[in-house]
């Protein structure tokens, strides 16, 4: 099978600046090449990297890009003028088009449109409606592919499919003690909550929390995806005389399965609205077993279930911030509990690898380029 991935407009491939759609797409392009099929991954260009080379059996090309804007319409208008480049970039022969961009299925039309499998890893808003045209329109949690149905007629509905994100890394043994540490991984945005995790750990302190520590994990600059300067020192003073350790943005898996390895609570309060379709950090942090809590959002639900391999609290609530305090607090007053949960949590590693999470979307890809006799043997290299 020919397969052409394009990502995004404004991080590069392999996720050097990071980015949880960038790395799961790096690492199935790679999955794929091993699985036998001619992959071509088109990306954002990016000092350091060349335009073009063969990586582990996958061709990366390399576009110019843009770094994030601040307005919605101009990042719109940028995407645009990116997908327009990258759509020009496929290979003449190809069979599957895969794509978490805006613009790429609108200007996909015909039998290059039937071709086109659409990855949905934020909330819909509206846009569905046009993409009906699309081979396949893959959420990556229940949640999701039933927000996309809901945007379309019933008679498009079969379009639709369910492909959860994996756990983007290998699982490495690793000789590391387990701390009274709580942790979150992500951007420092609003929308990730983490101001509602620092009025909660302060509540915790009040409560002589002795030997936890709240480490912080993630990029606040705006085009690295952050709520920019002014909330990053919103929560510089939220944090002000309390034990927390800010880490900054950490690109390298090595380092950041170190602060998994070493977290016994991680914690993920994301917001009402904040487009979160299928996190990657909470399944990765559950693979070095952290205990995850999260907020109550659906995109949570296909993976933890809780008090069996995690918890949630109520964040709808008008005491959000006590709602998530009292969690927190009955799991560190609970040793057993945690250690129960920690167990249940690393098993996310079998149902969630990358070789299982490659063949269901081989199996979604056959929607679209049913297989053929000469399958098992295919063309050696791709046109570019």
């Amino acid at each position: 099978m020919r397969i052409a991935i394009i990502q995004g407009a404004f991080l590069p491939v392999p996720p050097v600046r990071g980015g949880a759609v960038e790395k799961i797409w790096y690492r199935m392009g790679q999955e794929f090449a091993v699985m036998g099929h001619d992959v071509v991954h088109i990306g954002r260009s990016h000092p350091g990297l060349p335009e073009q080379e063969v990586v582990n059996g996958v061709t990366y090309v390399r576009i110019p890009g843009y770094e994030t804007p601040s307005s919605l319409l101009k990042l719109k208008f940028l995407d645009l003028l990116y997908s327009i480049r990258a759509v020009k970039t496929l290979p003449d022969e190809v069979d599957v088009i895969v794509t978490n961009t805006f613009w790429a299925p609108f200007l996909l039309r015909g039998k290059r449109g039937k071709k086109v499998y659409v990855d949905v890893q934020r909330v819909p808003k509206g846009q569905m409606k046009f993409y009906r045209h699309v081979g396949v329109l893959r959420g990556c949690s229940p949640a999701i592919s039933e927000g996309i149905r809901q945007e379309l007629a019933p008679e498009f509905h079969h379009l639709v499919s369910y492909v959860p994100n994996p756990v983007p890394f290998d699982i490495k043994n690793l000789s590391i003690n387990r701390e009274k540490t709580l942790l979150f991984v992500g951007r420092l945005h609003p929308e990730k909550g983490v101001h509602v995790l620092l009025k909660a750990f302060r509540l915790l302190e009040k409560e002589q929390f002795s030997g936890w520590k709240l480490k912080i994990v993630g990029p606040s600059a705006f085009e690295d995806g952050g709520g920019g300067d002014a909330y990053y020192q919103e929560l510089q003073q939220l944090s002000a005389g309390m034990n927390v350790e800010w880490i900054g943005p950490v690109f390298s898996d090595d380092t950041l399965i170190t602060y998994y390895a070493e977290a016994g609570i991680f914690c993920y309060p994301a917001q009402e609205g904040s487009g979160d379709a299928a996190p990657v950090a909470p399944r990765e942090a559950m693979a070095y077993g952290a205990v995850p809590v999260v907020s109550g959002l659906g995109c949570f639900q296909d993976f933890i279930q809780d008090d069996e391999n995690g918890l949630y609290y109520d964040h709808t609530s008008p005491d959000q911030v006590g709602q998530l305090a009292q969690v927190l607090s009955a799991l560190m007053n609970d040793e057993n509990r945690l250690k129960r949960l920690s167990k249940q949590a690393v098993r996310v590693n079998t149902e969630y690898a990358i070789p299982v999470i490659a063949q269901r979307f081989m199996d979604d890809f056959r929607k679209i380029y049913p297989a053929r006799k000469n399958d098992k043997n295919p063309s050696a290299s791709v046109s570019i």
